[in-house]
């Protein structure tokens, strides 16, 4: 296994302090901050306190699973955990004459030689060097002898799920009926590798992801341990970076004293060093950004940008700083204001105001559109480019109305689509047979002469459903003068579709029609003169100013036609 560990704790004894000068007055050999403060004993590990719970119960009642695994992000305590359990199990007590305890004493020899890595009965392996079934053989050898001088032989196999299917298979049988003097301990990055038949012999722990304000905690009492002064939005700052991982976070704060200035005598970490450091954005750049974002300064957002590029930090990294400020901001809203608490006082007011005055459409609609614009800008060839429109798009979805204030204002604004014609259109195999199938307004029960040629082809959709469907797409009016009528056939019809047309005219009015057809050029037919006014109606509505608007904030949007099913 590596001697790379997981977890950290708070209560840092002197076990875990950096190595001392040598008697000679040299400096002995630099461990870095990772290893120097690992957990000797439950009670430090960080944010597991269910898991501590679970395994302090499991040893009080004497029900020790033979085979545990611990699964997680990297550095939340996975190997640590396996460990200390190896030390719970086997502690013997300062007397000599304890048992197995979760608060193992951490002086007795079990104790030290296993915290030391020279334990002979606890075997740590590296699956991901030792993947095959021959390094499984081995073990299923050694677990037929008693331990040597430990109460438990144990395995801890790190990162099992690097296996090979055959090394899985050729365990099973000893994981499921090992001899009582052996214990396994499993941990994995990517417990969805480890076959079902593994993961239903052992005992799972899902370790959690290690919040924030822990992580700032911890980090300030190393700070203090190392004799380093570190501001508290500098500790903030490297507790989000860690992203919930100790290991990471330590990682981050050794390299921030390596880069900090001495001041008094000691190294001081700043907020300002650890954002170069990181690369990351100024947030009091980014609330004057977003401020402006809100403002609708279209010309003051992009100077704030090339002044945040100008500084190193990545158009993808203002992105986020972005992101992460409207999803502050969307929780404050929702009444989660406690989430603030790594933020500083000037950005919790901020964050407050903005969610006190922002609604949350608006908040949604930034979110989106900063979303979409993060997958542009990470995928563009000219990234600054691309967050620059992302932003000025931004700048543009500030100033408009959610979807029920606009539909408010057309409605307001007598700007509806409710007046407009029937969007009649369709794809090629629209027919007029089809169109005769759709539901016809109610005709009267004694129908008026009709006084146009729409009001007869009304009348025919409804006593004549597919002549009156025919008259309505496929035929251009010549001359219209009752009981006369001539027309022009768009479409090839029946033979003797001028005689079906008199005949059902004659049933409809009681009146004998006479109906020729001509090749004279007449009018559009009604279906042509719908069509042109229903898109003269939808060009009215996209000029008028709110809806031009709408459209360009939202590029590829159109206006819908109303739905006229119910």
């Amino acid at each position: 296994m590596t001697d790379s560990d997981d977890n950290f704790g708070f209560d840092l004894g002197e076990a875990q302090q950096p190595p001392k000068p040598a008697a000679d007055g040299k400096p002995g050999a630099y461990r870095v901050l990772a290893r120097a403060y690992r957990p000797q004993t439950f009670a430090e590990l960080i944010g597991q306190d269910a898991m501590v719970q679970t395994l302090g119960n499991a040893i009080k009642r004497d029900r020790l699973a033979h085979a545990f695994l611990m699964t997680g992000v990297r550095g939340v305590g996975k190997t640590s955990t396996a460990r200390l359990i190896a030390k719970a199990l086997n502690c013997v007590g300062p007397d000599g004459q304890g048992g197995p305890t979760i608060d193992p004493c951490g002086i007795c020899e079990p104790c030290k030689a296993i915290s030391e890595g020279r334990h002979i009965d606890v075997i740590e392996m590296d699956a991901a060097s030792h993947t095959g079934v021959d390094d499984v053989r081995e073990i299923i050898e050694a677990v037929r002898y008693a331990a040597v001088s430990a109460r438990y032989k144990i395995y801890i196999i790190d990162e099992v799920h690097m296996l090979s299917r055959n090394a899985f298979n050729a365990l099973l049988k000893t994981l499921e009926e090992p001899p009582a003097h052996v214990k396994f301990l499993f941990a994995t990055t990517e417990v969805n590798k480890v076959p079902i038949t593994v993961l239903s012999r052992c005992q799972r722990f899902d370790l959690r992801r290690i919040p924030a304000e822990l992580l700032q905690q911890h980090f300030a009492q190393v700070s203090d341990k190392e004799g380093v002064s570190a501001d508290e939005d500098a500790l903030a700052m490297i507790a989000v970076a860690a992203e919930g991982s100790a290991r990471d976070g330590l990682s981050i704060l050794d390299q921030a004293i390596a880069h900090a200035d001495t001041e008094g005598g000691k190294p001081r970490i700043t907020s300002d060093q650890v954002r170069v450091m990181l690369g990351l954005s100024d947030r009091s750049a980014m609330r004057r950004l977003f401020a402006e974002v809100i403002a609708g300064n279209g010309a003051t957002v992009l100077d704030i940008l090339h002044e945040q590029e100008s500084l190193g930090v990545e158009p993808v990294a203002t992105i986020n700083a972005l992101l992460d400020l409207i999803h502050a901001v969307t929780v404050a809203k929702a009444g989660k204001g406690a989430g603030l608490a790594l933020h500083a006082e000037a950005e919790r007011k901020a964050i407050g105001d903005w969610a006190a005055t922002l609604s949350h459409p608006v908040l949604h609609r930034l979110w989106q559109l900063l979303l979409k614009g993060h997958e542009e800008v990470v995928s563009a060839a000219r990234p600054l480019a691309a967050c620059e429109m992302a932003l000025l798009r931004l700048v543009h979805a500030t100033q408009m109305p959610d979807p029920g204030e606009l539909a408010q204002l057309l409605k307001e604004r007598g700007l509806g689509l409710e007046g407009a014609p029937a969007f009649t259109g369709g794809p090629t195999g629209d027919t007029p047979q089809m169109r005769a199938a759709e539901p016809k307004p109610a005709a009267p029960s004694d129908p008026a002469p009709p006084r146009d040629f729409a009001a007869l082809v009304s009348l025919l959709l409804e006593s004549a459903p597919r002549l009156g469907a025919e008259l309505h797409d496929c035929v251009s009016l010549v001359r219209f003068a009752p009981p006369e009528l001539e027309i022009r056939l768009l479409q090839p019809l029946d033979a003797d579709f001028t005689r079906q047309v008199a005949a059902a005219l004659k049933d409809a009015t009681g009146a004998h029609w006479v109906v020729d057809s001509s090749n004279m050029n007449g009018e559009p037919s009604l279906r042509e003169q719908q069509l042109a006014a229903a898109e003269a109606r939808r060009e009215e509505i996209r000029a008028t100013p709110i809806v031009a608007a709408a459209l360009a904030a939202f590029p590829g949007a159109a206006l819908a036609e109303p739905d006229r099913s119910n």
